[in-house]
């Protein structure tokens, strides 16, 4: 077996100071130097680019900024909370990005200075750049909800980043006596993950129903409508019966502030005091997309729809949960999707060579129970400065339950692929 050495400390140091060196040269050309693209964010879109860039070219000398040693997929970690799968299945190492000859810096980026092509980051170095993906993912949007920071999260678990918050949600609801109420705060669209929230609620459901039958669900959503909507509820009244309630927003289910102390939610027309209370805030880019000044007014980043290119920002591109997409969702298959056709974009734009039009492909599989999962999949392209639908099929409401099994076994295979192909 081959053994792999890993990029240290010293490694990225002594690579950034030979960069930081070869700044005061003339720009590199494909003739003279290899071009030098950073990619900052190692989720499904970042690791995707990165892998995508090194095969499209291997001559580039592309550097992966990530600051965790080891990535914590979202997709299958609502599973994690309903004790059906340990989060263990959801971590992976960037070994095998880093076998592809591409740097992995672990550090925090904390400044783009655009005009110098240079990131800076949190031990102090300070790496140059010919081109920059931006790959940060979502951060909560804190300031929008009253009541609800970071210190709130202890109190009341977002666990939309998944991880530590993940576990923290599964600990509430293993600790809560049978017949409290679970509490889930839906913010407005744009979020990551659309249907996600409600597929949580089927499995925490799914967990309740088994351990802790008294119990009850109480979704509180500022919107009226969602993805997949229809094939949630048949699940809900087949396998939940009088378990899941859901407020729309017309029925006053927008939460217009929170207190962790005593676990109360209050919405437009009524109060709510949780046993346990899982909010999920408004979101925005990752913060490093507004210290670069790809992120707009509403918190996101404004993009071309053919490159990836910030609207912003020259020489900066944008991918994933980030980027202002129009019909494509934020989720890791769209992500990856977009870290492909960002790195085509960036190989032919420095090769001189014109662009070309990317047609997208994104699944989504989301399970209500084990051996129970439907799915919407689509085809997205570019039209009129945004992505919109090409080709969109979602499963049959009244399929039987063969058909839900069929789906469940894909998704488990749909998650082996995407992670193999950004970690794997």
């Amino acid at each position: 077996m081959a053994v792999t050495r890993h990029p240290t400390r010293r490694d990225v140091v002594r690579g950034a100071a030979a960069v930081a060196a070869a700044a005061g040269l003339a720009r590199p050309s494909l003739a003279q130097a290899a071009p030098r693209v950073a990619v900052i964010g190692g989720g499904f879109g970042g690791a995707a680019c990165a892998r995508a860039l090194r095969r499209l070219n291997a001559n580039l000398q592309v550097t992966l900024i990530e600051p965790n040693k080891t990535f914590t997929a979202c997709p299958f970690s609502n599973e994690v909370i309903a004790g059906l799968r340990e989060i263990s299945a959801q971590q992976f190492s960037y070994d095998r990005v880093a076998a592809d000859g591409i740097t992995v810096a672990a550090q925090a980026a904390i400044k783009v200075d655009a005009q110098a092509r240079s990131i800076t980051l949190a031990d102090g170095t300070t790496l140059s750049y010919d081109r920059l993906v931006l790959a940060p993912g979502i951060d909560m949007h804190f300031d929008a909800l009253p009541g609800y920071d970071e210190a709130a999260t202890e109190k009341m678990p977002h666990a939309w980043k998944a991880g530590e918050q993940t576990l923290l949600l599964r600990r509430q609801l293993e600790a809560m006596d049978d017949g409290g109420l679970v509490v889930i705060a839906v913010p407005a669209a744009p979020l990551r993950c659309p249907p996600a929230p409600y597929e949580r609620a089927s499995l925490i459901a799914h967990y309740l129903k088994a351990n802790k039958p008294k119990s009850k669900i109480l979704v509180l959503d500022a919107k009226d409508n969602y993805s997949q909507q229809k094939l949630f509820e048949k699940a809900w009244a087949e396998l939940y019966p009088g378990m899941i309630e859901r407020i729309a927003l017309s029925q006053g289910g927008r939460v217009t502030s929170v207190n962790p102390t005593t676990n109360e939610i209050v919405t437009d027309f009524g109060n709510y005091t949780a046993a346990v209370a899982n909010v999920i805030p408004p979101q925005r880019a990752g913060r490093i997309a507004e210290i670069a000044g790809a992120a707009d007014h509403t918190g996101w980043c404004p993009i071309d729809p053919v490159t990836f290119a910030s609207k912003l920002v020259p020489n900066i591109h944008v991918i994933g949960d980030a980027a202002i997409a129009g019909g494509i969702p934020k989720s890791a298959s769209a992500a990856a999707a977009q870290g492909r056709a960002c790195a085509a974009a960036i190989v032919n734009a420095l090769a001189d060579k014109a662009p070309e039009t990317p047609r997208l492909d994104g699944a989504c599989y989301n399970t209500v129970a084990p051996g129970y999962a439907f799915s919407l999949k689509g085809i997205y392209q570019p039209k009129e400065d945004q992505y919109a639908e090409a080709e969109v099929t979602t499963s049959p409401v009244d399929a039987p339950r063969e058909v839900r099994q069929r789906e469940a076994d894909e998704a488990v295979e749909w998650f082996r692929t995407i992670t193999g192909d950004a970690f794997g």
